[in-house]
């Protein structure tokens, strides 16, 4: 009998949730409720809000907005998002994820402490992420921004460096960085690190790797601009390359279920429980019927 099962660890992390009920209460109470950005790197969860009444912008739509509501979500702004909403009488939701935001403001200390000082900060990340822009904005912009090994001649070798994480990139990927930035400091300079990836996230590497080992077939419900979706996934991957990345039931090749006794469904930190769901019901449905 073939067996589905959904990893019970996968799903929305602590600050989707938060930023998710935050615009249900929302819209509940009425009137228009704009958000900067998608709310969640997950288009058929965004579709289902906008459904309820969530209007999604730009920043361009943003700086001319006047005296409205609009939520930011959990990935967090930098500070001229904040002096835009005063200046133009907007009212915020603030859903900014805790992680974030405390992240934003060590490195905001760290800039304001170091200002005078011969210092770069380094933050490994994905050029322009919602959440990598508003910790560059923590220090005017002048952060440097490393996606991977490739990048770091972009660094000077005389400086005091200081290296931080977007919370959901991957630990090893960080540890990387780390390591080839320090060998290239020189001299007396500083050359500090600071583990900045969300614990839920970096928790989540080895246990879906461990789940992805169970099953003979993995589907991976995933939105395709989600930065953590990608490192959970090719994680999925390397240990079974029965994985497959799929955004909901449409994207399934039924096929591939065939002939195999188990399959697994997992997602990512910004992957709705019920979309793996309808995922799995949408394979117990093709089996029921055949």
């Amino acid at each position: 009998m073939l067996k589905i099962e959904i990893d019970e660890h996968s799903g929305f992390c602590f600050g989707v949730t938060t930023a998710i009920k935050k615009a249900e209460e929302e819209l509940q109470n009425g009137g228009t409720l704009y958000c900067l950005g998608d709310i969640v790197h997950n288009s058929i969860e965004c579709d289902r809000l906008k459904r309820m009444g969530l209007v999604t912008i730009d920043h361009d739509t943003f700086s001319n907005l006047r005296n409205a509501r609009v939520l930011l979500r959990a990935h967090g702004e930098p500070p001229e998002t904040y002096e835009t909403a005063k200046e133009n009488n907007l009212e915020l939701i603030d859903a900014t994820c805790p992680v974030v935001l405390k992240l934003q403001q060590r490195i905001k200390q760290k800039w304001q402490e170091t200002c005078d000082e011969n210092r770069q900060i380094i933050i490994y990340g994905q050029a322009g992420h919602a959440e990598v822009l508003g910790l560059v904005g923590q220090t005017h912009g002048e952060a440097i921004v490393i996606e991977d090994t490739s990048q770091i001649d972009r660094i000077e070798n005389n400086r005091n460096t200081y290296i931080y994480s977007q919370t959901t990139k991957s630990l090893e990927g960080y540890k990387t960085i780390v390591e080839a930035i320090s060998k290239r400091i020189k001299g007396n300079n500083e050359c500090k690190s600071f583990n900045t990836v969300c614990g839920q996230v970096g928790n989540r590497m080895s246990g879906i790797g461990e789940f992805a080992k169970s099953h003979e077939l993995i589907f991976f419900v995933c939105g395709k601009k989600s930065s953590n979706g990608k490192i959970l996934y090719n994680e999925c991957k390397r240990v079974n390359c029965q994985s497959y990345q799929i955004e909901g039931p449409e994207d399934i090749d039924f096929a591939l279920t065939d002939n195999v006794g188990s399959i697994g469904i997992c997602g990512a930190t910004s992957t709705p429980k019920w979309l793996m769901e309808k995922c799995k019901q949408a394979i117990t449905n093709y089996h029921n019927n055949k």
